[in-house]
């Protein structure tokens, strides 16, 4: 083998990989020189081939037909043309493997022409029906697909292909443990997204189903979980029931509608009672099979949420200028804030619940698996954190995620954050107990009627920046829609004025003209009503646009921060953040509201003069296009952290305090088993040699915390 010819090389900067094919597969394949260029030898004739990059993912899966499947040679054809109607195709297919028994008629075509997924299923597609192939593969070589064509048209994804020795109906008709589940896996095995999978079912099956993709996604996702659940904790064989397994369309449905209702009992309040999946029963088959080996249990349900906010944006957030945040964002925001089990959190729009959720996994200790948690985790989860917006889709997903790491329970509703006098009786029912009191009776009275004033510990949010409020009964209720004008201290004839403006000019350099602006920006009066949610030395972390910070217009909005909030820090954000959907230049702003009363709260008495931690994210996750960047090895693959999630390459915090954490976690999962703990160590000594050594935000600014003795960040 001439070494210049690595296979990883010739591979480099393409859109093949070899993550499905084994170390002993790769090397099978033989590359040498032919007249200056690599040449490959074909498996099934000797052939010598150039070897490009899509060659050489055809010749391993040629090689893997013939040795792992027992694939005679003689029923295996490479580039045989294609059939359409009375005309050859100038198209050929990659590799056509005959039927057993007719030499003449396709059984398997495997496609690797097309190395873009979405590209490949199509032209794979196209091949299939032209052809009467019952089995159909597409793979790049990081990922495969292997379809069952039941009739034109209706493809359903099989776990893997028969052996020369098997009926395609015993590779279906099988049964799978949750273990197993884990270990076949697509999210980790191929590196696949849910995100992509659901394009796929686009693709094949909603795009014209006549359904609401959104809901029926959703109900997929829901009985998936459940009996991913059910199969971790009750069920003695640990069987997963969401497959399809031969049985017949109507059985099939039967099934996966049943595990559906399951769900609704076991988790209620997302779905309307008796509400059933809308698929038709072949649609149904076809996503089933595309969903059945994917594991949506992970740390931190990182993979649904992802796909969610495709589905959620697709139809309508984006509109509103609401956008689900990144999750590394969200991680350096409650990592900064530090919440503790005995604190109120609440995200006062909450989206699908990232904040809420990562603040649960925070307290608990970084994980959630599908086992029951432990029951002061249950009660945290249950009594401590809530979740508010105004989109139903949102609410529902919000909902759904917050049951399920809640084991039943969620503090979630669906109301006009800004607008308390409208909440409905669940919303103010269920946030009597946060409600703010007082010593005066009337003031008391006045608060419990209008859930004006509340008492939470900590406020994580996005909100929306699209649209003005304009709404006089909501502005009436806001201070930051009065308007403000400066003081002009040679027209103070009053000497108590003067000395009053002159201790402290920066507090005193506004004054209340007693009107209000005929409309005011959404964000500026979600930091306001944030701000009414907390207690006294209460914190926020929320989202703003980059113009409240530098904007000349914004100067009164700025002041009036600063006379009830200390600002801890502002941190930057990249452009290429909140890609694909805007490009809006944001940054996260985080205070501490003012509290000189120790029995009020935590300590944060005004001061007019104090340092504050600034911060610009220099390596964002994202790329231009808005596509996750991922650390990756010297191969070009993408790293997977010991929970099995692909590393994104950012510098809001630190990787390693987070593998640190994965680590203790699965070495006490697995104490009674010190091979598997060995196997863990080495991969985590593996992993960290990849890892950057950068500054990363959130750990420095805990360091200027605890210098600055911060209440919620004093040295232990």
């Amino acid at each position: 083998m001439i070494t210049q010819y690595s296979i990883g090389i010739i591979l480099h900067g393409s859109d093949y990989a070899l993550d499905i094919f084994s170390q002993d597969e790769i090397e099978a394949l033989e590359v040498f020189d032919k007249r200056g260029k690599p040449y490959l030898r074909d498996f099934t004739d000797s052939t010598e081939r150039p070897a490009n990059p899509e060659e050489i993912v055809r010749q391993l899966y040629l090689y893997r037909l013939i040795n792992t499947y027992q694939y005679s040679t003689q029923r295996i054809a490479v580039e045989k043309a294609v059939w359409f109607g009375s005309a050859i195709a100038k198209k050929r297919a990659d590799i056509v493997v005959f039927d057993k028994d007719d030499p003449d008629t396709a059984y398997i075509i495997v496609e690797v022409k097309k190395p873009k997924r979405s590209d490949g299923i199509e032209q794979l597609k196209s091949y299939c029906n032209a052809e009467g192939a019952p089995i159909a593969v597409w793979t790049n070589g990081q990922q495969e697909v292997i379809m069952h064509r039941e009739e034109p048209n209706i493809y359903r994804e099989v776990p893997q292909l028969p052996r020369a020795d098997q009926t395609l109906a015993q590779v279906i008709d099988e049964h799978v443990t949750i273990d197993e589940l884990t270990k076949r896996n697509k999210l980790v095995t191929q590196k696949l997204t849910l995100k992509s999978l659901i394009l796929d079912l686009e693709n094949l099956v909603l795009a014209n189903a006549g359904v609401d993709a959104f809901e029926e996604v959703f109900k997929l996702i829901y009985a998936k979980l459940y009996d991913e659940w059910a199969a971790e904790n009750w069920r003695r064989d640990h069987i997963v029931e969401f497959r399809a397994t031969g049985e017949t369309h109507s059985d099939l449905y039967k099934k996966i509608n049943g595990l559906f209702h399951k769900a609704q009992e076991q988790w209620p309040g997302v779905f309307l009672r008796g509400e059933n999946i809308d698929l038709t029963s072949a649609h149904l088959a076809i996503c089933v099979s595309f969903l059945q080996d994917i594991k949506l249990f992970n740390s931190n349900l990182q993979v649904i949420d992802e796909a969610f906010e495709y589905l959620v944006t697709q139809v309508a957030k984006g509109a509103k200028g609401q956008y689900f945040t990144p999750r590394p964002v969200i991680d350096m925001a409650v990592k900064m804030m530090n919440p503790k089990q005995e604190e109120y959190v609440i995200d006062t729009a909450a989206g699908s619940c990232g904040f809420t959720l990562h603040t649960i996994f925070h307290v608990w200790g970084g994980e959630l698996t599908a086992q029951r948690p432990e029951q002061w985790k249950i009660t945290y989860a249950n009594n401590s954190v809530y979740g508010l917006d105004f989109d139903p889709r949102s609410v529902k997903i919000a909902k759904a995620m917050n049951l399920i790491a809640g084991d039943g329970k969620t503090n979630v509703y669906r109301v006009n954050s800004l607008d308390p006098r409208t909440w409905d009786e669940e919303a103010q029912r269920g946030l009597r107990p946060r409600l703010r009191h007082f010593k005066d009776t009337a003031e008391n009275q006045r608060n419990e009627e209008s859930y004006r004033f509340l008492d939470f510990d900590l406020v994580l949010t996005n909100p929306p920046f699209a649209g003005d409020i304009k709404d006089t009964r909501v502005l009436s209720q806001y201070e930051l829609a009065k308007k403000w004008l400066g003081v002009d201290i040679e027209n103070l004839t009053s000497p108590a004025e003067r000395e009053r403006y002159l201790a402290d000019p920066f507090r005193n350099a506004f004054t209340d003209s007693g009107y209000w602006d005929k409309k005011q920006s959404r964000d500026i009066l979600f930091l306001e009503r944030n701000l009414q949610f907390l207690r006294p030395g209460g914190r926020i972390a929320i989202v703003l646009p980059q113009g409240r910070f530098n904007n000349i217009t914004d100067d009164t909005f700025r002041w009036w921060i600063g006379q009830h909030a200390r600002i801890l820090a502002v941190v930057g954000l990249d452009v290429n953040t909140f890609k694909p959907h805007t490009n809006t230049k944001t940054s996260v702003l985080f205070l501490q509201k003012w509290n000189n009363d120790p029995q009020s709260g935590p300590l944060c008495p005004y001061a007019n003069d104090y340092p504050i931690f600034f911060a610009v994210s220099q390596y964002p996750g994202k790329d231009n296009s808005g596509e996750y960047i991922f650390l990756r090895d010297e191969n070009g693959d993408a790293l997977l952290d010991l929970y099995g999630h692909q590393i994104v390459d950012h510098d809001l915090y630190d990787i390693r305090r987070m593998l640190h954490q994965q680590l203790n976690n699965v070495l006490e999962r697995y104490k009674e088993d010190s091979e598997k703990c060995d196997q863990y160590k080495i991969r985590f000594e593996r992993l960290s040699g990849y890892l950057p050594r950068r500054e990363t935000i959130a750990e420095q600014f805990i360091k200027f915390a605890m210098g600055q003795k911060l209440s919620f960040w004093k040295e232990k």
